[in-house]
This record gives C-alpha cells, structure tokens and sequence, in this order.
C-alpha cells in the first residue's frame, strides 16, 4: 500500500468528493452533506497511513461540526412548522373577528341614528375626566365631565345633543380628552371604536378592515367588545 499523507489526501478527496461546501450548507442540503461526511471519513480509513492514522480528536471535533449544522437545519425546520402553524392560528382568530367591535387610537366619533361611542386611555387613576366634541366643522357642540376614573381604558356613549340640549344630525365628530387628578394632569389618549366588516391577508399580517376607520394591523387592536 502506499504511503499517503493524511492532510495532502483529505483535500484531494474534498475536492473530487465535493465536500461540506458553504454552498451545499446554503441550499440545505444536510443529507447530501452527511453522505458525503460518511463517504469521505470511511475512505480516510480505508487508506489512512499505518504510522500516522488519523487522529480521534480531529475526528470527533468533524462529527461535531457535521452534528451542529445538522442540528440547525432540523431547528429551522421545526420553527418553520411552527411559524406555519401560528400563522394558521392567528387566521383563524382573525377571522373570529368579523362583527365584533374593537377598540384603537384616534379621536373619531361618528354619530348613527343619535347614537356614538369612542373610548379613552388613562395612565392613571383621575379624579376628572373632560370630554370635548366638535362638528366636522370643528366647532365645539359638547363638553362633558365623565367624572372620576381609574387607570386604563374605558368607553363612553354619547347621545347626539348639544350643550343646549339639541338633537345634532347624524354625521363625523371628533373629541379631544383632558384628565386631571389633585389638579395635576394625567395622560390621557382618545380613542375610536369601530366594528370589523371584513379581514385582509397583509404582507406583514392581517389587517381588519373598520369602514370609515380604514384598515388596521391586528396588534394595533386595543380592547375587542
């Protein structure tokens, strides 16, 4: 037999044999990868030096790496499964959606058959809470105190009248929000609640569709009624 030097031979052989080549790694070709680990170790063997045979932490040091990228692939594998089956999930809980009404930043308030709701957002407890509502206009119609509330978010009706007790017409409004506690303000946020018509696939996720509000990714959902 002849001598062959075991780092002269090892490349050799990766390069008829083909190797664990970063391009194979990319392509996810663990199997093919493995094969080809398992044809060139066995033939390192085969033709290894007797006075200079390979060396067993080199080998265990190959199987290790051969395992690791292994293990990635099968990782990647298993979260696409599970991206999958979220993605499933959050479809259907999507669709769940349809009729319901949900509650998201902003300060509409329109008004149908004498009747609007909208929400609000307090950071922390007040002992005050003003409303004030205007027309399209933009002329004020309404100012109310909602008395004391605690932190969070909560919602409101309003029935359609004036200051002086009118019955407004149907339409757009909008109202702004002041909070006060011991006379020191408190954060708060408006907000408008609208009911899902229907549920749009997004690039970056589902969005529902609210009309008049327009379209809104489901994490931008505050509170579902």
């Amino acid at each position: 037999m002849a001598i062959i030097n075991n780092t002269d031979y090892s490349a050799d052989l990766y390069a008829k044999v083909g190797g664990a080549s970063s391009t194979a790694s990319a392509s996810g070709a663990v199997q093919d990868m493995e094969t080809r680990f398992l044809t060139l170790l066995m033939a390192q063997m085969r033709n290894q030096d007797p006075l200079n045979p390979l060396d067993n932490a080199q080998v265990t040091t190959q199987l290790a790496q051969l395992s690791t990228v292994t293990g990635i692939e099968k990782l990647n594998q298993t979260m696409t499964r599970l991206l999958a089956g979220y993605d499933e999930a959050q479809a259907m809980q999507a669709a769940s959606m349809v009729g319901r009404s949900v509650m998201i930043a902003g300060n509409n308030l329109p008004m149908v058959e004498g009747q609007s709701i909208a929400g609000i957002g307090l950071a922390g407890p007040a002992d005050q809470v003003q409303i004030t509502i205007k027309d399209a206009t933009g002329k004020v119609v309404q100012v109310e105190n909602l008395g004391a509330r605690e932190a969070g978010n909560f919602y409101f009706a309003w029935d359609g009248t004036d200051a002086d007790g009118n019955v407004l017409p149907d339409g757009n409004y909008t109202f702004s929000v002041e909070a006060s506690i011991g006379g020191q303000p408190v954060d708060a946020a408006p907000m408008q609640i609208g009911m899902v018509s229907a549920v749009i696939r997004g690039t970056d996720g589902f969005l529902l569709d609210l009309g008049s509000f327009g379209r809104v990714a489901f994490n931008d959902v505050l509170q579902i009624f």
